[in-house]
């Protein structure tokens, strides 16, 4: 009789796969962490200048210079983005606002 061998990962190699995975996921879960921060930045400063683009054609378009509030009752800007606006210029103090509220 012919004994069947069957071909399997030994339990040492399966845990050493596991610590190789292990290792990766310590070593990019802090990078990714950082990359949040920094698209988050980049997109509150795509609706700041979204903003001020629109306060410009606000001005253009009426005499009276814009408010974040005019702006959104004009239907111009939504409340999600006037929140955004002023939690940017709220995060970098340093840097002055085109727009009143």
């Amino acid at each position: 009789m012919k004994k069947a061998t069957v071909k399997a990962f030994t339990l040492i190699e399966m845990l050493v796969v596991l610590l190789i995975i292990s290792i990766l996921i310590l070593l990019f879960v802090p990078n990714l962490a950082k990359q949040k921060d920094s698209v988050k930045n980049t997109g509150q400063a795509a609706i700041v200048k979204v903003v001020e683009s629109q306060a410009e054609l606000y001005a253009l378009d009426h005499s009276d210079t814009p408010t974040l509030h005019a702006l959104t009752s004009a239907g111009n800007i939504t409340q999600k983005q006037a929140a955004e606006y002023d939690a940017y210029y709220a995060a970098h103090s340093g840097e002055s606002r085109e727009i009143n509220n």
